[in-house]
């Protein structure tokens, strides 16, 4: 199992890294054709959600790797089903329903790995 949550680490690594570094990266006017839900938010806004995204993605990687604080692991997965949560709300509000299939598989794989580094599989 241990190794399946480092499968699941890395693939959301991956996946907020490069989603959260495009919203860093480029202006909005840029992401909206991607992403149209980009214009219910200031540009600081997409952001911010963009470095959450990207600290997530280091923290689900660099603690474990280095030793360094273990714990934070888990946390910045608890901390992508709250991201995918809100993403799940936007959707919704916005009628966007086959964005919510993805926000859900993200939401599962954040949440098992949460579950299994908090409990039967830790550091």
């Amino acid at each position: 199992m241990n190794i399946v949550l480092w499968i699941l680490q890395v693939l959301l690594a991956v996946a907020f890294a490069a989603s959260g570094l495009i919203k860093v990266i480029k202006p909005k006017q840029e992401l909206h054709a991607r992403t149209p839900y980009v214009e219910d938010f200031s540009d600081g806004t997409v952001k911010a959600i963009g470095a959450i995204e990207v600290a997530a993605a280091l923290g689900l990687i660099l603690p474990a790797v280095t030793g360094i604080a273990p714990v934070l692991t888990p946390l910045a997965a608890a901390g992508l089903v709250l991201v995918m949560i809100g993403a799940a709300a936007v959707h919704i509000r916005r009628k966007e329903y086959p964005g919510l299939v993805v926000n859900f598989v993200l939401l599962v794989l954040a949440a098992v790995v949460a579950w299994g580094r908090f409990g039967p599989y830790p550091f």
